[in-house]
């Protein structure tokens, strides 16, 4: 079972460091939207938000 569990800890591990260097990509596109275009930008961030809020209900519903 601990083999296991390293197993999975080291792949999130992989995971999280990707993630953090994604993140900063993300953030840097989205710097560039509101410098551009920031009316645009705006009207995507609402349509992302509403996504994620519904993930984040989804989510709710399988930790119960």
């Amino acid at each position: 079972m601990k083999k296991k569990y390293k197993f999975y800890i080291n792949i999130i591990n992989k995971i999280e460091k990707i993630r953090s260097k994604n993140n900063v990509n993300w953030m840097n596109i989205l710097k560039l939207a509101f410098k551009t275009d920031p009316k645009s930008a705006i009207k995507i961030m609402k349509k992302i938000n509403y996504d994620d809020k519904k993930i984040s209900q989804l989510l709710n519903k399988l930790s119960k």
